[in-house]
């Protein structure tokens, strides 16, 4: 068992991914975990949004809406524990990797994922898993070869006559596993003060605005990346040159003129260059001696037009 720090890089096989969102959730009096909001985005749909490149992706639960197409499965019976939906969601995949969540990770991100991938593959293991700030192991923030998972699950079904009620651990323990020590992406949800401190450290400085675009980007069903410093230039320039209400309403309009071309993130970033060079023109003109055709002004100290030359 090796401790590992992988770089970032996407990894270059398929994976599915399987979410488990069924439990109890007894430290929260039974409340819906998957469905709790961290700023402003249910807890599984931001799982969801991490591992979004999954071939195909399980989510062992009861079915509810979601933000993008998933495959449903259930324990048998409902309740039964981690190891029995981990069985259960398996079922339902094909690839080589799989990697394999909890749904109510709030600090996910795709790079995440691509981490522990990288680090399944480069160390050759049968599993790559974060562990938290004490050290402990998170085996479900993790990626494992779906064979090892299989035989390991085939094990304890003929070990205990079924899979009901058995820890992760019993699972984890006879795996060869990387750790990659990761305090953030494996922070989760289990009580009420876990949600405040994420919901708290969404709206730290620093965080609040990739949040808050993310969040949105969600909501409407919109999956491009831009420059947001692009944006947020054009959006002082055009508040600074033109009038406060111009940042918003100039924003809206380059978004509306890349959308009208079916661009991506190159049509946002030259219809933003473009408003952004107006409202610097629209700025010159209040500043005197700019612009063209302007005269320069004639300075205090100098002969006037009937002064002797």
């Amino acid at each position: 068992m090796t401790a590992y720090e992988p770089p970032d890089s996407a990894p270059g096989d398929a994976y599915d991914a399987v979410v488990l969102a069924g439990g109890a959730a007894r430290r929260l009096g039974g409340a819906d975990k998957p469905g709790l909001r961290v700023g402003g985005r249910a807890l599984l749909d931001r799982v969801l949004t991490a591992c979004a490149d999954a071939r195909t992706t399980v989510v062992v639960a009861d079915p509810r809406p979601t933000p993008r197409p998933v495959c449903w499965a259930r324990e048998d019976p409902p309740g039964a524990g981690p190891v029995a939906a981990l069985d259960a969601g398996l079922r339902h995949t094909t690839a080589d990797t799989v990697v394999v969540l909890s749904a109510d990770l709030p600090f996910l991100e795709p790079a995440t994922v691509r981490r522990l991938l990288t680090a399944l593959r480069a160390d050759g293991t049968e599993g790559a898993l974060l562990t938290d700030a004490d050290g402990r192991d998170q085996p479900l923030v993790a990626a494992y070869r779906a064979q090892a998972l299989r035989r390991e699950l085939t094990a304890l079904t003929s070990e205990h006559g079924g899979l009901t009620g058995l820890p992760l651990r019993r699972l984890t323990a006879a795996l060869d596993l990387t750790r990659v020590p990761d305090p953030v992406a494996s922070f989760d949800c289990d009580t009420w003060d876990d949600l405040a401190i994420a919901r708290a450290r969404i709206r730290e400085h620093g965080h609040v605005l990739d949040e808050w675009i993310s969040a949105v980007k969600d909501e409407l069903g919109i999956d491009l990346d831009v420059d947001t410093g692009i944006l947020l230039d054009l959006a002082r320039d055009a508040a600074h040159g033109v009038a406060r209400p111009a940042a918003p309403l100039t924003t809206f309009l380059v978004g509306y003129a890349a959308a009208q071309g079916k661009g991506g993130p190159e049509a946002v970033a030259e219809a933003a260059r473009k408003a952004a060079a107006l409202a610097l023109r629209w700025a010159d003109e209040d500043t005197p001696g700019t612009g063209p055709g302007a005269k320069p002004e004639t300075p205090s100290d100098a002969p006037g037009p009937d002064a002797a030359g």
